[in-house]
């Protein structure tokens, strides 16, 4: 005999409802309301059975870093999905084109819905399924931390990233280490103060954000914490990496 979905009751105002922390994403809800005697105030029973856990495939490529902010969102909210690997060495498959016309990676189906860009997609999975990762914007506090978050990312995209491509496909040496020292420059002053209260992860969390010893130590503490996460390094390889990046970098040079 299958169990009573579980049931509960609020008084609200305003016939709004607010539920902090936010509801499992696989939870639905059915509410039945109705006025009270002093009439300020509604009471609302609340219904809970599980949903069918959503259909998702990744398509991916563990040699793509931007492919990996989408299956670390994944690896955390603990979904469950099926990996296709799409090899970038050689021209994109026909099928691969009908799913993302322009052949990068990541993309994603989710319940037969396609979804790219590696940022687009890590949001989305966040909003769908509320976790530790980042706050709904209707929590308290959650509107000011999704804003943090997006302005800590932003920063590294536009003030460190650029130096550290540069360092990479510098024409000469001289180049590189200037690209290098600059790099380093623009954690200190850019990212340095973004974490200083990181207990380890961004914010004060505890745990992995939606985000994420020399010159910059609160820096250097925060990036040492994030690449021990299981979440982080379950398909990274590090020889690997490091040896295409250097051979990318060098045709790049090259060119």
């Amino acid at each position: 005999m299958s169990e009573e979905p579980e049931k509960k009751e609020w008084h609200i105002k305003d016939a709004e409802l607010v539920v902090t922390p936010a509801l499992p994403p696989d939870f639905q809800i059915s509410l039945h309301t109705h006025d009270t005697q002093d009439g300020e105030s509604t009471i609302v029973e609340l219904k809970m059975g599980s949903h069918p856990a959503p259909k998702i495939t990744l398509y991916t490529s563990y040699d793509c870093p931007w492919a990996h902010r989408s299956q670390i969102a994944l690896a955390e909210l603990g979904l469950e999905f099926e990996t296709v690997i799409i090899d970038l060495s050689v021209p994109r498959p026909p099928e691969y084109l009908a799913i993302n016309p322009r052949g990068l990676v990541p993309a994603l189906s989710y319940n037969g819905e396609i979804l790219t860009e590696s940022g687009v997609i890590s949001q989305f999975l966040v909003d769908a399924h509320p976790s530790h990762l980042e706050k709904t914007s209707r929590e308290e506090g959650g509107a000011l931390q999704r804003a943090r978050y997006n302005f800590f990312i932003e920063t590294y995209f536009s003030k460190v990233a650029p130096h550290v491509v540069k360092a990479g496909i510098g024409k000469t040496s001289e180049e590189r280490e200037q690209a290098a020292t600059n790099a380093i420059d623009a954690i200190v002053k850019e990212i340095e103060p973004l974490v200083q209260n990181a207990a380890p992860f961004f914010g004060g969390s505890e745990k992995l954000t939606f985000v994420e010893k020399k010159k910059a130590p609160a820096f250097w503490k925060w990036a040492n914490a994030v690449s021990k996460e299981k979440s982080v390094t379950y398909i990274w390889d590090e020889e690997a990496t490091a040896k295409r990046l250097l051979a990318r970098y060098k045709k790049l040079r090259e060119a």
